[in-house]
Formats: C-alpha cells, sequence, structure tokens
C-alpha cells in the first residue's frame, strides 16, 4: 500500500527543509503527533533512531536509511510482519517550494494493515504536509 501527498509551499526551501528535518519539533505543530524522540542522541543521518507516538496508533521505532540534507530524508519501521517506509522530499518550485511525503507498507500483512488503517493513514499524511507548509510559510 502507498501514499503521497505532495503540496507547494510559498516558503524558501531551505525554510521548508528545517521544519521537515527538525522532527522533535512536530508535536508542536502538527495534530498527528503527540511524542517524537531521538533515542540515539546522533545527528540525523542513516542509522539514527527515532521513536514517534501518535493518536490511535501503535508507538513506533524508526531508523533513518537515507538522509541527503536539504533535500530529503526517509525512515523505515517494522512491526507485526509490515515494513512502513516514510520519505519527506523538498523541491525548489519558481519562488517558493514543494513538499512530497508518502508512506509505502510492503509484507505479508501489508494490504491487510492497509485496509484496516489506510484511511487514517492518508488522513495523516495529508494533515502532516499541511501542518508543515503552514509552519515554514509562518518562519519565512
Amino acid at each position: 500500500m502507498q501514499w503521497v501527498t505532495r503540496v507547494e509551499v510559498e516558503a524558501s526551501p531551505d525554510a521548508l527543509w528545517k521544519v521537515v528535518a527538525e522532527v522533535e519539533r512536530w508535536p508542536a505543530f502538527i495534530a498527528t503527533m503527540r511524542r517524537v524522540e531521538r533515542l540515539d542522541g546522533k545527528e540525523p543521518g542513516p542509522g539514527s533512531l527515532v521513536r514517534i507516538a501518535q493518536p490511535r496508533m501503535p508507538v513506533l521505532t524508526w531508523r533513518i536509511t537515507e538522509w541527503t540534507p536539504g533535500r530529503s530524508f526517509a525512515w523505515q519501521s517494522v512491526s507485526g510482519g509490515v515494513t512502513t517506509t516514510g520519505t519527506h522530499a523538498v523541491a525548489p518550485r519558481g519562488d517558493g517550494s514543494s513538499l512530497t511525503l508518502g508512506i509505502d507498507q510492503t509484507g505479508l500483512l501489508a494490504p491487510l494493515v492497509g485496509l484496516l488503517t489506510g484511511r487514517q493513514t492518508r488522513r495523516y499524511v495529508e494533515v502532516e504536509a499541511m501542518s508543515m507548509k503552514r509552519r515554514a510559510e509562518e518562519s519565512g
């Protein structure tokens, strides 16, 4: 199962990236995030671990698998036989930027999990994208 959303942002790619990359700050402005904590004290990058608590979702630990400063990052979480990959990409667009967020679930139980949680997951991705857009536009 895969969900992707893209929004255009009236802020520079640098301003948007700052919002996207500072994951520990997400709960302050994203309603779908209760708690985000880095577990290893490392600077964000491949191998870094982050624990996320969200409403009506299990608490999951995510491992950053890709990190391109100023551009994108991806992370993965494995739970109950399902591997979930989240992607976050910032790109320049005219005088502003664009943000693309994606969730991809694979594994034997992915179709069942998608059936049970797909609507909520899609809504969460949309809320997160709009919240990041709003935060970046407010900050410059």
